[in-house]
């Protein structure tokens, strides 16, 4: 079977193209010239029928291979929205340079952005649904956002705290008699995806061991946190104490982002690669870093302080001090551009932060959250404030923060170092030193110039809008990645946006043929409106070639199906299964007959519902009157009164829809 994208023979069940007289009739492609203006050329000799017609219509019979056709054929009215090329030209005559527009009257799926198409490589065959990749992600999200544990299983996790429920770990659970305490935090902690009952959102809710809150005041920085709203940091929504873990415990919830994992077990989780910055030897180039000439002699400057242009060559080819070729190639380190799209993704975070009077604490690999491929996100946000907070300042919490921003300037240093290194022994005291010498080895000079600027003692207040300019034209470079992101995934959303509708017509489509049985009539879908859906529903599936064979075309489903949705014009020969029976209706026609008998499903539906509802209202008020009065109470009179006959009040479900 192959879904292609190309011809359709446009035939119902064992017509073939050639015996057909549909493709004469219309056009393959919805061309509005086809329909919208008549042409002598490809009217067939045809006989009038005697009938009387409808106004503007006659009726025309044609004989094809022993089969004869009866259809109408009248030139329709241009829908609105769309004008006829005829009527196109002599309005262009009339009123020279206006631009007079054209458009198809049904839905229609264009091709792919110019400027997205080249962004991406070439795909054997037009895809009519969104990335593999994009898709597998999203699945992946949803399966991680909707997955559940076993109660049984895990008997130490509540089915509720508080006003969440439905508790996944998110990490494994620390054992009951844990005495290693956090590294960060100083205190146990667990972390779980809950539902909260109030909205029906999972949030991700953070909890502290055996903690006991003392002083509420600290809720006031809560407060603070709850207002930031940053694309980079993972918000705090709420702080509460709770015993349903059977024990004294503090929690934070936060936005829940399913499939993000740490920067630490992106980046930092082979442990080879400490081994590795630990053995190895680094040399500083002391010239200019980039060149890479040679001289046909050997160095003459042996004993001086400014090596010739010939050593650094061979430096940088190899030859040099360190054991092994560069690093940079060979050691698995992170591009450049990889870093510096983390530094402006954290600085912002940062900047947001200390702009808003708090500060972040938790500038730390295990707490920066990675969605995707290159998001980051801050997270665990004012868990600090409130577990470190000072009965003395409650007069003014927020007394300390200013030196607390100063720490979190030396985190990011630290953060951006490690990445450098790729590993986390080059942020320990005494490897600081070999971790530059990598660093200006293999990396520009303005991210060596932001790392000292960020490790370094300064002697005045310093503040994160002073790495600005050492970020410079990058912060051009993630502007203009993220606008292309944007435009991939919005045209993956446009492959997308149709498909519910679709959906909707196939699910009505779908309650209305080969239905058993309908108002006790056991031959309703095989007659009237419903036996032309039926013949329809054949021929968008049960398609065959000339040699009989199934002849599978997801284009010529969905054109079909458009074009029902739209009522066009346009004609099609429906043939029944026994090869009798040939229709030739339009969509309009077809579209008609859907739409009454699925209002007259949902009507039938409806009224059985009412009933039921009639039915269990009345058995409630009677069950409060006195046993064997027999009569309802005067509520009931008066509410049966006002709404008996108003099945549309009734709320159904199903698939009525606004938008169907």
């Amino acid at each position: 079977m192959s879904l292609s994208a190309g011809s359709s023979p446009l035939h119902s069940p064992k017509i073939t193209p050639h015996t057909s007289p549909a493709p004469r009739r219309r056009s393959h492609t919805p061309n509005p010239a086809s329909y919208m203006v008549p042409s002598s050329a490809s009217t067939p000799v045809s006989t009038p029928v005697s009938q009387t017609p409808s106004a503007g219509q006659v009726i025309q019979k044609e004989t094809v291979g022993g089969t004869t056709y009866f259809y109408t054929d009248a030139t329709p009215a241009p829908v609105t929205g769309m004008r006829s090329f005829k009527n196109y030209h002599r309005t262009a005559c009339r009123t020279e340079g206006q631009i007079i527009e054209v458009f198809p009257n049904y839905h229609i799926y264009p091709p792919t952005a110019p400027h997205v198409a080249y962004m991406q490589p070439k795909a054997n065959a037009p895809s009519f649904f969104m990335a593999d990749e994009l898709r597998q992600e999203l699945i992946n999200r949803h399966l991680i956002t909707m997955a559940q544990i076993d109660q049984a299983d895990m008997p130490a996790v509540p089915t509720e705290v508080d006003s969440y429920h439905s508790l996944f770990p998110l990490e494994p659970l620390p054992p009951p008699n844990r005495i290693q305490k956090s590294s960060n935090f100083g205190y146990i902690t667990s972390c779980y995806k809950a539902v909260n009952s109030k909205d029906d959102l999972p949030y991700c809710l953070r909890r502290i061991h055996g903690f006991r809150l003392v002083n509420t005041k600290c809720m006031v920085l809560v407060d603070m946190w709850k207002k930031i709203q940053h694309s980079n940091i993972v918000t705090l929504r709420e702080v509460f104490t709770t015993k349903a873990f059977a024990e004294p415990s503090l929690v934070f919830a936060y936005d829940f982002h399913a499939g993000g994992e740490t920067l630490m077990s992106r980046h930092f989780n082979d442990p080879n690669a400490d081994a590795y910055f630990t053995k190895r030897k680094w040399a500083v180039p002391l010239y200019p870093r980039g060149i890479r000439s040679r001289t046909p002699s050997g160095c003459s400057k042996v004993d001086s302080h400014e090596p010739c242009i010939y050593c650094f060559s061979l430096y940088v080819h190899g030859y040099g001090q360190h054991d092994g070729p560069l690093p940079r190639q060979h050691a698995g380190l992170l591009p450049e551009s990889l870093i510096w799209a983390y530094i402006v993704q954290l600085s912002s975070a940062l900047r947001t932060i200390h702009t808003a009077g708090l500060a972040c604490r938790v500038m730390d690999p295990t707490k920066i959250l990675i969605s995707g491929k290159t998001r980051l996100r801050v997270n665990c946000v004012g868990v600090f404030d409130v577990l470190t907070f000072d009965n003395s300042q409650n007069n003014n919490p927020l007394a300390l923060m200013a030196q607390y921003q100063q720490a979190d300037l030396i985190s990011l240093g630290k953060v951006v170092l490690a990445l450098a290194c790729n590993s986390l022994a080059g942020i320990q005291r005494e490897n600081l030193q070999k971790a530059m010498e990598l660093v200006t080895i293999n990396y520009s000079s303005d991210l060596k110039n932001l790392i000292l600027y960020l490790l370094t003692d300064q002697n005045r207040m310093r503040s994160v809008n002073d790495i600005m300019p050492m970020i410079g034209a990058r912060f051009y470079t993630q502007l203009d990645a993220a606008q292309m992101r944007n435009d991939v995934i919005e045209e993956d959303l446009a492959k997308e946006v149709q498909n519910g509708r679709l959906f909707r017509l196939l699910a009505k489509l779908g309650t209305i043929n080969e239905r058993p049985e309908f108002q006790k009539d056991p031959t309703w879908s095989e007659t009237g409106d419903r036996y032309l859906l039926k013949l329809f529903r054949d021929h968008l599936f049960h398609q065959v070639t000339e040699a009989g064979a199934p002849w599978i075309d997801l284009s010529h489903i969905i054109s079909c199906l458009n074009k029902l949705d739209a009522g066009v014009p346009e004609k099609i020969s429906l043939t029944s299964r026994d090869e009798k029976s040939v229709l030739v209706v339009t969509y309009s026609d077809l579209k008609r007959c859907f739409e009454n008998t699925f209002q007259e499903l949902i009507a039938a539906a409806n009224a059985l519902l009412w009933f039921f509802t009639l039915d269990s209202a009345e058995t409630l008020f009677r069950g409060r009157t006195e046993p064997g009065s027999g009569l309802a109470p005067r509520a009931f009179r008066t509410w049966t009164a006002r709404t008996r006959g108003q099945p549309s009040a009734v709320p159904s479900q199903s698939l009525l829809s606004p938008k169907s």
